[in-house]
């Protein structure tokens, strides 16, 4: 397991690699089960494996009352919302054309950062950001004959929805950790999650359920959502919320190569130089300097080691060392 030495951008880093293989798995799953248990179905699992994760590591299994509202946020827009609108967007266009799209993402991180989070990132970071959207945008109206299509217009409302869960959570997870963060936020997404998945699955039973469309769901399930934001929200926690969030504008380039590989879908001219365009927006605002004006953000007290406020107000829990702020880490003294 990762631990509290990995710095920032690796943990950053590994959860874009697991996210970048979600679109794929979407599809994978969708050829066997419906948008929604594939887009909501996949919380109820992951809760359960959350609530696992929290019995043993004896932690409670709900949030500090002190934040239940910004954890229903975090609920609503990561356990639900995201993956319920992307699963949708799917079913009507491709994963290749999906994740050029979701280049979009560290943008509205970046938007929501500056709103939720107290960062302030410079103007060179603004501009590398502007870059990419205009690419993004630009590819999607003309691979849509001049229009956005439907399909687009839902992903981009569940990119504006990731970017304010991400947003949301990576603050929060400098406090509590994140895969605190991310199991509250599944069981607490339960009430909706459940039961509209138990009525999805007996309005459109699952369909000549393939090894691949199994496998697909089972990712989105328990990577996707879950073991994927452990290293995203720890690594948005100690490197900051825009510096670390636009590592995605790295996605789409994985996800392109995910989609060939795993689906056989085609990457066209169009859209390999769209995913070229981003990366090279990445390079650019890679070292552009991110401030944070946010009260709980403080200057670290040695390298590569970021402090964090103490757990001891977690109700009937004792105060948390690095070691053991997440679960499997080993010792952060060295």
């Amino acid at each position: 397991m990762l631990t509290w030495k990995a710095s920032p951008l690796l943990l950053g880093a590994v959860g874009v690699l697991c996210f970048s293989i979600t679109f794929p798995a979407t599809h994978a799953a969708e050829a066997s089960f419906s948008p929604v248990v594939v887009g909501l179905g996949r919380a109820v699992p992951a809760a359960a494996l959350a609530a696992i994760i929290l019995t043993a590591r004896r932690q409670p299994l709900l949030p500090p009352r002190e934040i239940l509202g910004r954890m229903l946020i975090v609920a609503g827009t990561v356990g639900i919302g995201f993956g319920l609108l992307s699963a949708i967007a799917l079913h009507q266009v491709s994963s290749v054309h999906g994740a050029v799209l979701t280049g979009l993402i560290p943008a509205a991180t970046a938007g929501m950062a500056v709103l939720r989070a107290g960062e302030r990132p410079r103007p060179r970071y603004w501009a590398a950001l502007a870059l990419g959207l205009a690419v993004v945008v630009g590819f999607a109206v003309i691979q849509g004959g001049g229009r956005l299509r439907s399909g687009d217009i839902l992903l981009l409302i569940a990119i504006v929805v990731a970017g304010i869960g991400y947003t949301e959570g990576g603050a929060l997870a400098r406090q509590y950790g994140g895969w605190r963060i991310i199991c509250w936020a599944l069981i607490l997404a339960l009430p909706v999650s459940l039961p509209v998945t138990a009525a999805a699955v007996i309005a459109d039973p699952p369909r000549h359920v393939t090894a691949g469309a199994a496998a697909g769901l089972a990712y989105v399930c328990f990577v996707s959502m879950c073991l994927g934001f452990f290293a995203w929200y720890q690594g948005l926690a100690r490197g900051g919320v825009a510096r670390i969030g636009r590592l995605q504008l790295a996605q789409p380039a994985l996800t392109l190569g995910w989609s060939a590989l795993l689906l056989g879908e085609h990457v066209g001219l169009l859209t390999g130089a769209a995913a070229v365009a981003v990366i090279a927006v990445t390079a650019v605002g890679r070292n552009a300097r991110v401030d944070s004006s946010g009260p709980d953000q403080k200057k670290p007290s040695r390298p590569g080691f970021t402090q964090h406020a103490p757990y001891s107000h977690i109700p009937g829990q004792p105060p948390l060392t690095g070691a053991s702020a997440a679960p499997g880490c080993g010792d952060a003294s060295g």
